[in-house]
């Protein structure tokens, strides 16, 4: 069989492979905090002014279309990892539909969207840091709290600081970085819904107007309502971690479609209602611009002890997020090594059921990325990654249906059609939303990924020394 035809079989996925696995520890409470919590973060609590600046008071039409994309991606996600439980999400479901060389460019994206998140929420939990220690009147040096883009700046010490933290809590073990994880998740949902109750009543209609100031947007235009939907998107795809938990969950063939449906509900309602409440509360051309918009309309408004619980509680529960996509991102360098696309000895378990090497390995890469990027940069480069990874989950969806419409699904997606081609053509759109610069770079990272494939993954993959292992 030719190189980038191979395919995994399906039915192997469902058994043991070589080596230590992961251990099951996590049910579905597990994952649907999983869930909210590597999707409720940067996105709504800084990404929320960005988004306004591109889009003004239609930013609320742009988390309708990115959250109406990603619930239908959410939606074949649910179908594949019931059928396909294990380590590796988006990759592994096109390593087993529509072979080895989509696979590994899906899989190359991925690598690029898992380390650029949480470079991404670093750099945003960097900016509520140093808010809420400022509010204490604590004042640490321009030098060490940003990047060289701004003038002044050197390296983003609290950035590079929080990902040490969160990376040594995983290297504790799953079932116990994801106890914790529920635990702040709780705080994080709690703080959002503290600025609704107190901006709703400053309410103010007039706010929305002029609606569209920017109008609606097309592809290859960067402002207006589909250049806002292409970088909120960044706010919502946290879910597709719960996939790469495939393999250490109890259930998997109910949780996992429970967590990413789930999580995705929640989420979409939340975002809505606290993207209505800032608007009303505040012209949006007063919050587009800061690193910390809900904490500054509270400031506004005269409520600077509730804004400081926003500060902190973005400072406490921020983690979360880091903690979803550094757990995804090593299972997926976890199921690519597995398979021999990469170095095998970044499957290394630890004794406490979990890859090390890979964890830490990450960890630096991204410590690296937040100390020195801008947030903007971070998560529209960020977001070229997931729109290929979900528009690959579409394919898989729409052909496994096709090819393979017998086999059991614990969980199917309805009116599958639908799904599949809305999140495709959402995917592809968005993707021609995205700056001409994260274009750019999304391209010169595949072909680097191509370069790598080409040079070693292809001869070293695990189908290539045993051919009579492919589907």
């Amino acid at each position: 069989m030719a190189f980038w035809n191979r395919r995994k079989s399906i039915d192997a996925m469902h058994q043991a492979s070589d080596g230590p696995r992961l251990k099951a520890t996590l049910s579905w409470p597990h994952l649907l905090a999983l869930g909210v919590g590597a999707i409720v973060g940067t996105g709504i609590l800084t990404l929320i002014g960005v988004g306004a600046g591109l889009a003004g008071p239609a930013v609320m039409i742009s988390f309708a279309l990115a959250g109406l994309v990603c619930a239908c991606a959410a939606l074949a996600y649910a179908e594949l990892s019931t059928m396909m439980p294990q380590a590796g999400s988006a990759y592994a479901y096109s390593y087993a539909v529509l072979g080895e060389l989509i696979a590994w460019v899906v899989g190359w994206s991925l690598i690029l969207e898992y380390s650029l998140v949480v470079s991404a929420v670093a750099v945003g939990w960097s900016g509520y840091a140093v808010g809420f220690l400022t509010g204490l009147g604590i004042d640490l040096p321009t030098a060490l709290t940003v990047g060289p883009h701004v003038a002044g700046g050197i390296v983003n010490l609290p950035a590079v600081f929080i990902i040490a933290v969160v990376t040594g809590l995983l290297l504790l073990g799953t079932r116990e970085s994801a106890t914790l994880n529920a635990i702040l998740v709780v705080i994080k949902v709690a703080a959002l819904i503290v600025f609704v109750a107190i901006a709703l009543p400053a309410f103010d209609s007039a706010n929305f107007t002029p609606f569209m100031p920017n109008g609606f947007g097309a592809p290859f235009v960067q402002t207006g309502v589909m250049a806002a939907a292409a970088i909120i998107f960044f706010a919502f795809y946290g879910f597709d971690a719960i996939s790469t938990a495939a393999e250490e969950t109890k259930k998997p063939e109910r949780d996992l479609a429970i967590g990413i449906v789930g999580s995705m509900l929640i989420c979409t309602a939340l975002y809505l209602v606290v993207a209505a409440a800032a608007i009303g509360a505040r012209p949006v051309e007063s919050f587009a611009a800061s690193p910390e918009p809900l904490a500054l309309i509270l400031r506004e408004m005269g409520q600077g002890t509730a804004a400081q619980w926003i500060a902190a509680s973005a400072v406490i529960a921020l983690p979360t997020v880091l903690l979803a996509f550094l757990f995804g991102q090593s299972r997926i360098f976890l199921g690519m090594a597995r398979d021999g696309l990469l170095p095998t000895r970044l499957a290394r378990i630890s004794t406490r059921g979990v890859p090390a090497v890979v964890t830490i390995f990450t960890a630096i890469v991204v410590a690296a990325l937040a100390g020195v990027m801008r947030l903007d940069e971070l998560a529209s480069l960020a977001n070229a990654g997931t729109l290929a990874a979900f528009a690959a989950v579409g394919v898989c969806l729409i052909v496994l249906r096709l090819r393979d419409p017998s086999r059991e699904r614990k969980f199917r997606a309805p009116l599958f059609w639908l799904v599949g081609v809305i999140t495709i053509v959402g995917c592809v759109v968005f993707f021609l939303s995205l700056q001409a610069r994260t274009q750019f770079w999304f391209l010169v990272w595949n072909g680097a990924g191509l370069l790598v494939y080409f040079l070693w993954s292809a001869r070293n993959a695990r189908l290539a020394k045993h051919p009579e292992q492919a589907a």
